[in-house]
């Protein structure tokens, strides 16, 4: 099962493994506070795709292409490593975006559900 959550809320049980999917650590929290079990930032999309979305929701759609070619391209072995372990266990992918719709926790979790559904 996966959920996403963005790692500034609270921490739950009902999370099973957290894992953070941003490239950076989020700003203004410690490891403690943050509760992660994983850090995968090389599943994060690109600096330059990061930069050139910059949060826009007008760029999603695109945005999404660009990173799922990201995925399938340069991550497919992190991909299959979240795959296996969201198939035994819940999952949560944690992001830092404040937009809770447009952002990459969001398309990885839409990419993995499509894989799954193959």
């Amino acid at each position: 099962m996966l959920r996403v959550k963005r790692i500034y809320d609270k921490a739950s049980p009902r999370d099973g493994v957290r894992v953070l999917v941003d490239r950076i650590w989020p700003r203004g929290l410690s490891k403690r506070e943050a509760r992660i079990d994983h850090w995968m930032k090389d599943i994060a999309p690109s600096t330059a795709l990061r930069k050139w979305f910059n949060h826009d929701a007008n760029r999603w759609r695109e945005f999404k292409r660009r990173y799922f070619q990201e995925l399938r391209k340069d991550r497919s072995e992190l991909v299959e490593e979240l795959a296996r372990l969201a198939a035994t266990r819940t999952v949560t992918i944690l992001y830092s975006a404040k937009d809770r719709e447009h952002n990459q926790g969001e398309a990885l979790r839409e990419y993995l559900s499509r894989l799954s559904n193959r």
